[in-house]
Parts: structure tokens; C-alpha cells; sequence
């Protein structure tokens, strides 16, 4: 018997999109009808030919975990769409063996009209289950999904999460010998989410096959043995997770991490400074290594000071992508330029933040220059942008992948005794 549980060869799926020409407003119905009547020989829309996926290829062996990440419309989504069997491919083929649960949608496979018990079997039939073997798992589904009170109850009248849960804990507890599952569980909540997780990882350790699609690259790191990088519907890289997720992360994100002005006359500014070099930088995995939640940085600018006699002061804010401030920075402890002017001349400041600090995501640096420090001569509200990714070395628990709550995640150092027998 082959160890092959998924080959993909060649695969492409193209969809034609129909477009007016000359960017024409969309017609209704009875517009389009009365058109034709009046010239049955007109040529109609012009249709562009749209590839979701070109020329994919790769194998997954029995017993493997694989990611797909990439970016959204990237075509993660239609390659499972195609494996699950549910839309066919324009080009290639993609041959997969043994029974597959698919959880790509929430509530796909599920009928609004029956309760959660009938849906229950009619999904484990669609996965090609026995009835015996249905009842076997019934009461561990009805369990996981944590809906007993519901259970008769019309699914049209459950929520997207008890949806959510009643097909995950279907698709996971029929024993399918390789399990597709898309980034749906960001709709349960924290949780639910940490109980999908462990049951993946658990299928994962039985030998199954998982193919997992998550913008989660802690969740990932975790679970996945190895990843394939899908970009614009085509393969950027497919190997081992930890060589595939900091090449996507640093490639992926649109970073500003490095700004060099090196003509005064155009540098950033005005006539009483002027911006030379902006840069955020990981310290002591090179350039162009990552910034992970547990990885220290160094914040460097350089400057030209125009006006002699100027009592010059930086200021950092460091909000996040959803504009909550984390915090603010500034050189107070530099004792020797705190209370003295600059000079006319070209200066450096720099400074480092130390490793568990930020918690995960995008962090937007506004830097100000602040004189007397009060009044602010210049400033730049987006100098840095710059992305802090998962690690699932910062988590002490292993099965629990969401992000932690708050702007920053300091690892803190507890201790605990014993006080009283």
C-alpha cells in the first residue's frame, strides 16, 4: 500500500469573470431583456479569465500535518474546495486516499430544518459512516460540542458557534483518515477554539492525515510538521514549518522596518531637523530574521540637527493596528543631552527593547521631535511599522494557540509555596 494520503499534481482552477466594458454600472433583469429584443446580435459582456490556482504540486504522506498559509485570496480556500471534492479542478488532479471530513464553511453539510441529533447522522453519512458506527460516537460529539439542551432543536435556530461546534465535533470525532479544516474556528470563541486545537493535535498523533489552513502561525508552528506557502494561487515554498513560516512572515507583511534618507535636501523634515535613518532590527538573529513575541530589538534614527543651541528630545508611541497605545518612550535617562542643547550636526540615538515585551501583531512606531520637551517641531506618524509574530515558545501551555488578551505580554517571574498543610 502507498503512504501517499494527497497528491497534487498540476493543479489550476480558473473561474471567468464577466466585466462591462468601459466600466459600465451593472443592468438589472429587465434591462438586459429589453436589450436583446432591440439588437439579439450584440455582443455581450467581455469575460476575464481569473486563475484562483496554477500548476500546484505536492505530495502529503499518511500520518503528516500540513499547513497552507498565505494571504487572503491566495487560494487556500479553493484547494480544499477541490480536495474536498466539492468543485472540480480546470487543470491537473489531485488524488486523495481514504475518507475525508471537511470543515471548510460553517454549517456545511448541516440542513436548517433538522435538529442538531438529525444532522448529526446525516453529516456522518455524508462522510460515509455506518449508522452503527454513527451511534458509537454520538454521546463524545454531543459532548464535545456542548449542545444537549439544543440537541432537538432545529439547526436553523442555532448560532454560527453552535454550528460551529456541532460540525467541527462531527468532522473530528467520525475517525476520517484525513481531515480538511479551514480557518473557521476564528468563529468560536477563545475556549472552543483551545478544545479544536488539542483535538486536531490529538487526530494529528493517531496517524491520521490533517490539512489545516490557519492565519494563526503559532497554531501552525504547533500542529504542522510542514507548510506550503500559497501566494496568488500558486506555490512560493513548500518545506519543513520553521524554514516556510519566517520566510512568509518576513515576506508577507508590509513592513517598514528600514528608512534611509541620505539626502538632506529631500530627507524628512523641516528647517529645524531633518530624518536621515529610521530602522527596527531583531538583535542577534541578523537583518532579516523575524521579530517574535520572545525577540529583543534595537531602535535606531539618525538625524541632522539644523539649528544650533536646540534643546532637542525624541519620543517613540508604539500603537497598535487597532490605534490602542502600548506605550511611550523617550530618552529621559540620557543624562548628558537631557538638559544640554544640540549642536548643529548629523546624530544617532538609539535604543533596546528587550525580548518579551510585545505581545503578537502589528505594532505602528510615531516619532516625535520634541523641544524643551514640550513643544514638537517635527514628527512621523507611521516611521515604523513592523510585525511581531507567535511563538509557541512563549506559551507554557502548548495546546492553546489564540492570542493572548492586551497590548504587550511581558513574561513575568512567579513563584509559589506552600504555606499551610
Amino acid at each position: 500500500m502507498s503512504d501517499i494520503a494527497i497528491r497534487v499534481e498540476n493543479l489550476g482552477k480558473a473561474y471567468r469573470i464577466a466585466s462591462s466594458a468601459g466600466g459600465k454600472r451593472y443592468k438589472t433583469l429587465q434591462e438586459d431583456l429589453l436589450g436583446f429584443l432591440k439588437n439579439p446580435l450584440r455582443r455581450g459582456e467581455k469575460a476575464e479569465t481569473f486563475w484562483a490556482l496554477k500548476d500546484v504540486s505536492f505530495e502529503v504522506k499518511h500520518g503528516e500535518v500540513l499547513g497552507i498559509i498565505g494571504r487572503n485570496g491566495a487560494g487556500k480556500s479553493t484547494l480544499l474546495k477541490i480536495l474536498s471534492r466539492i468543485t472540480r479542478p480546470t487543470t491537473g488532479h489531485a488524488d486523495v486516499y481514504g475518507r475525508v471530513g471537511s470543515l471548510l464553511e460553517v454549517g456545511t453539510g448541516f440542513h436548517p430544518e433538522l435538529t442538531g441529533r438529525e444532522n448529526i447522522y446525516l453529516n456522518g453519512a455524508i462522510l460515509g459512516m455506518s449508522r452503527a458506527e454513527i451511534a458509537r460516537r454520538f454521546d463524545e460529539i454531543v459532548a464535545f460540542a456542548e449542545v444537549e439542551q439544543f440537541l432537538d432543536t432545529p439547526a436553523k435556530r442555532y448560532s454560527s458557534g453552535m454550528y460551529m461546534r456541532l460540525a467541527f465535533a462531527v468532522a473530528a470525532h467520525l475517525d476520517p483518515e484525513v481531515l480538511i479544516v479551514d480557518e473557521v474556528l476564528a468563529v468560536g470563541d477563545a475556549e472552543f477554539q483551545k478544545k479544536c486545537l488539542g483535538k486536531m493535535s490529538e487526530v494529528a498523533s493517531s496517524g491520521r492525515t490533517v490539512l489545516f489552513v490557519s492565519h494563526n502561525m503559532g497554531a501552525v508552528e504547533a500542529l504542522c510538521s510542514k507548510a506550503v506557502w500559497l501566494n496568488h494561487g500558486q506555490i512560493v515554498e513548500q518545506d519543513r514549518v520553521d524554514v516556510v513560516i519566517p520566510n512568509y512572515l518576513t515576506h508577507s507583511i508590509d513592513n517598514r522596518t528600514d528608512q534611509y534618507f541620505p539626502d538632506i535636501d529631500t530627507a524628512p523634515g523641516n528647517d529645524r531637523i531633518r530624518v536621515r535613518k529610521m530602522r527596527i532590527a531583531p538583535i542577534g538573529d541578523g537583518d532579516d530574521a523575524q521579530i517574535s513575541m520572545s525577540t529583543p530589538v534595537e531602535l535606531e534614527f539618525e538625524f541632522w540637527c539644523l539649528q544650533p543651541r536646540t534643546f532637542l528630545n525624541l519620543s517613540l508611541i508604539f500603537s497598535t493596528g487597532e490605534g490602542v497605545i502600548a506605550f511611550n518612550t523617550a530618552p529621559v535617562h540620557d543624562v548628558f543631552w537631557l538638559n544640554n542643547p544640540y549642536p548643529k550636526g548629523l546624530f544617532r540615538s538609539s535604543c533596546k527593547i528587550p525580548g518579551a515585551l510585545f505581545n503578537s501583531g502589528t505594532y505602528y512606531v510615531k516619532l516625535l521631535f520634541v523641544e524643551n520637551q514640550a513643544h514638537v517641531i517635527y514628527s512621523i506618524d507611521e516611521a515604523l511599522v513592523f510585525e511581531v509574530s507567535e511563538s509557541i515558545k512563549s506559551r507554557g501551555d502548548s495546546t492553546w494557540f489564540g492570542k493572548w488578551p492586551g497590548v504587550i505580554h511581558p513574561e513575568l517571574e512567579w513563584q509559589t509555596q506552600r504555606i499551610e498543610a
